[in-house]
């Protein structure tokens, strides 16, 4: 699945509450009911976002908030926030806040310029649309709560050098991480694996770049799915880079879906990322394997197991 697609996704679908784990078999809407000890929270915090639970909780994002409260999860994330309307967003933050929840990343780049030639070029319009975005974005964040927020690049310039494009993308970043770092705020940088035009494709390039702009607002967003198709050798690379990551990922390879539908070890991944003590989220940003609602409590069970390292 590709990116781009993936962010136009509204919704992924998947299936039936019924199983032998003990979920409850009461009609949509779930979140009503009390939590069934087998719902316990994950051992990590795991954060799924808009259309994941439709199937069983609706369209409505609060109710699908509420249902994966009920299942286990404590965090959202949401590629689109900075596209809803300010009352939305205040209307998400505020029922994170009251379930205990957090916000994990949106993307902060308007228009969807990242996957146009822009920050590598060093031109001003695209520097003045980068601030612009930031400002935006933090608005944004205390509305909904969110602390993250993704950045990608954009595309090469094969007019430049790669190490011309490298220092415009670090002036560009510095200017961005100084509204940012004020407000508490972290934009992560995303290495991606959608196409070979993609500037930003690997975890030492983006640690470099990440060194060099020297701030806390500016950090690495680890996505697993995008680093197994780029370099692999997952746990050693998240090992190297682990001082500027600041938000990791998730999706099986090949198809980019839930944990075990794919050729990676999660189990072992995660207990690696657990045993380093990180506290921070992880995004489900990925597609359900299964339709419907059978898929749904596929995903969910996928978790379960993936999460049972201790």
């Amino acid at each position: 699945m590709k990116r781009r697609s993936f962010l136009q996704q509204t919704a992924f679908t998947g299936a039936s509450l019924i199983t032998a784990t003990g979920f409850s078999a009461a009609a949509a809407p779930v979140y009503k009911q009390p939590v069934p000890a087998a719902d316990k929270p994950f051992n990590l915090n795991y954060a799924f976002h808009d259309g994941m639970f439709k199937s069983h909780a609706g369209n409505d994002i609060i109710d699908q908030i509420k249902f994966g409260y009920d299942h286990g999860f404590r965090s959202i994330e949401d590629n689109g926030m900075m596209g809803r309307t300010p009352e939305m967003q205040k209307k998400i933050g505020d029922t994170l806040q009251k379930l205990g929840m957090n916000m994990g990343v949106f993307v902060i780049t308007s228009d969807n310029w990242h996957w146009k030639t822009t920050l590598t070029t060093g031109k001003q319009e695209w520097i003045d649309k980068m601030i612009s975005d930031c400002k935006k974005a933090v608005e944004v964040a205390k509305r909904c709560g969110a602390k993250w927020m993704t950045v990608v690049p954009g595309n090469f310039d094969r007019s430049l050098s790669l190490d011309y494009q490298t220092a415009n993308v670090i002036t560009a970043l510095r200017k961005g991480a100084a509204i940012l770092e004020p407000h508490g705020l972290v934009m992560v940088l995303e290495m991606l694996s959608d196409n070979s035009d993609l500037f930003l494709r690997h975890s030492d390039q983006a640690y470099m770049i990440c060194k060099a702009v020297n701030s806390s607002a500016c950090k690495m967003l680890f996505d697993m799915y995008h680093m197994q198709r780029n370099e692999g050798d997952i746990i050693n690379n998240l090992n190297k880079s682990w001082d500027e990551i600041g938000y990791l990922q998730i999706g099986d390879n090949p198809g980019r879906y839930e944990p075990g539908t794919g050729e990676m070890n999660y189990l072992n991944i995660f207990r690696h990322i657990h045993s380093k003590g990180f506290k921070g989220i992880l995004g489900m940003e990925h597609g359900n394997f299964q339709q419907g609602k059978e898929g749904e409590i596929a995903l969910i069970k996928a978790y379960r197991d993936a999460d049972s390292f201790l």
